[in-house]
Protein backbone atom coordinates (compact mmCIF):
# COMPACT_ATOMS: atom_id res chain seq x y z
CA UNK A 1 0.00 0.00 0.00
CA UNK A 2 1.49 3.16 -1.49
CA UNK A 3 2.02 6.17 1.72
CA UNK A 4 -0.14 9.29 1.06
CA UNK A 5 1.32 12.50 1.57
CA UNK A 6 -0.41 15.25 3.06
CA UNK A 7 -0.83 18.23 0.26
CA UNK A 8 -0.01 21.47 1.75
CA UNK A 9 -1.13 24.34 0.14
CA UNK A 10 0.74 27.99 0.34
CA UNK A 11 0.01 30.04 3.55
CA UNK A 12 -0.94 33.09 2.02
CA UNK A 13 0.94 36.09 3.44
CA UNK A 14 -1.18 38.75 5.41
CA UNK A 15 -1.16 42.04 4.07
CA UNK A 16 1.54 44.08 6.56
CA UNK A 17 0.45 47.56 6.97
CA UNK A 18 3.17 50.09 5.63
CA UNK A 19 3.58 53.19 7.67
CA UNK A 20 2.84 55.16 4.43
CA UNK A 21 -0.69 53.69 4.37
CA UNK A 22 -0.81 53.62 8.52
CA UNK A 23 0.37 57.40 7.72
CA UNK A 24 -2.03 57.98 5.01
CA UNK A 25 -5.46 56.35 6.95
CA UNK A 26 -4.48 58.43 10.25
CA UNK A 27 -4.42 61.94 8.42
CA UNK A 28 -7.23 61.62 6.09
CA UNK A 29 -9.72 59.15 8.28
CA UNK A 30 -11.97 63.13 8.58
CA UNK A 31 -11.87 63.62 5.54
CA UNK A 32 -12.54 60.25 4.21
CA UNK A 33 -15.71 60.26 6.93
CA UNK A 34 -17.16 63.03 4.77
CA UNK A 35 -17.57 60.45 1.54
CA UNK A 36 -20.59 59.22 3.25
CA UNK A 37 -22.45 61.89 4.01
CA UNK A 38 -24.41 62.61 0.41
CA UNK A 39 -22.74 65.09 -1.59
CA UNK A 40 -19.65 65.21 0.50
CA UNK A 41 -18.03 62.71 -1.12
CA UNK A 42 -16.59 65.43 -3.62
CA UNK A 43 -14.74 66.47 -1.13
CA UNK A 44 -12.10 63.79 -0.88
CA UNK A 45 -11.96 63.58 -4.35
CA UNK A 46 -11.18 66.55 -4.85
CA UNK A 47 -8.89 67.85 -1.97
CA UNK A 48 -7.19 64.40 -1.12
CA UNK A 49 -6.18 62.91 -4.86
CA UNK A 50 -3.52 61.34 -3.81
CA UNK A 51 -5.01 59.42 -0.62
CA UNK A 52 -5.58 55.99 -1.55
CA UNK A 53 -7.43 55.59 1.68
CA UNK A 54 -9.52 58.56 1.05
CA UNK A 55 -10.07 57.72 -2.46
CA UNK A 56 -11.03 54.75 -1.83
CA UNK A 57 -14.09 55.69 0.33
CA UNK A 58 -14.90 58.47 -1.74
CA UNK A 59 -15.42 56.03 -4.85
CA UNK A 60 -17.97 54.35 -2.03
CA UNK A 61 -19.74 57.67 -1.43
CA UNK A 62 -20.49 58.34 -5.39
CA UNK A 63 -22.23 54.99 -5.43
CA UNK A 64 -23.96 55.94 -2.43
CA UNK A 65 -25.01 58.85 -3.56
CA UNK A 66 -26.86 57.57 -6.69
CA UNK A 67 -28.67 55.55 -4.40
CA UNK A 68 -29.89 58.09 -2.91
CA UNK A 69 -31.42 59.47 -5.89
CA UNK A 70 -33.15 56.00 -6.09
CA UNK A 71 -35.17 56.75 -2.87
CA UNK A 72 -37.74 58.30 -4.74
CA UNK A 73 -39.01 55.82 -6.68
CA UNK A 74 -42.58 54.86 -4.60
CA UNK A 75 -42.41 51.82 -2.61
CA UNK A 76 -38.93 50.45 -3.69
CA UNK A 77 -37.59 53.89 -2.51
CA UNK A 78 -38.90 53.13 1.24
CA UNK A 79 -36.91 49.58 1.20
CA UNK A 80 -33.58 51.11 -0.82
CA UNK A 81 -33.63 54.05 1.91
CA UNK A 82 -32.83 52.14 4.97
CA UNK A 83 -30.52 50.10 2.78
CA UNK A 84 -28.57 53.31 1.84
CA UNK A 85 -28.81 54.54 5.21
CA UNK A 86 -27.11 50.86 7.07
CA UNK A 87 -24.26 51.11 4.03
CA UNK A 88 -23.44 54.77 4.86
CA UNK A 89 -22.98 53.67 8.84
CA UNK A 90 -21.01 50.29 7.82
CA UNK A 91 -19.39 53.22 5.65
CA UNK A 92 -18.31 55.28 8.91
CA UNK A 93 -17.43 53.20 10.82
CA UNK A 94 -15.33 51.55 8.20
CA UNK A 95 -13.58 54.82 8.25
CA UNK A 96 -13.29 55.25 12.11
CA UNK A 97 -11.75 51.91 12.07
CA UNK A 98 -9.05 52.54 9.30
CA UNK A 99 -10.35 50.00 7.14
CA UNK A 100 -10.52 49.51 2.86
CA UNK A 101 -13.01 47.45 3.79
CA UNK A 102 -15.68 47.09 0.80
CA UNK A 103 -19.62 47.56 1.27
CA UNK A 104 -21.98 44.82 0.20
CA UNK A 105 -23.61 45.16 -3.18
CA UNK A 106 -21.80 48.51 -4.04
CA UNK A 107 -18.00 47.32 -2.97
CA UNK A 108 -18.02 45.94 -6.56
CA UNK A 109 -19.14 48.91 -8.31
CA UNK A 110 -17.25 51.36 -6.95
CA UNK A 111 -14.07 49.76 -8.09
CA UNK A 112 -15.46 50.26 -11.51
CA UNK A 113 -15.39 53.69 -11.55
CA UNK A 114 -11.86 55.00 -12.54
CA UNK A 115 -11.22 58.44 -10.68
Amino acid sequence: MAEETPQTTPMLKPEVPTYETDKDIQENKIIALLSYIGILFLIPLLVKKDSKFAKFHAKQGLVLFIGWFLVWIPVIGWILWVGVLILSILGIMNVLSGKYAELPIIGDLAKKFNI
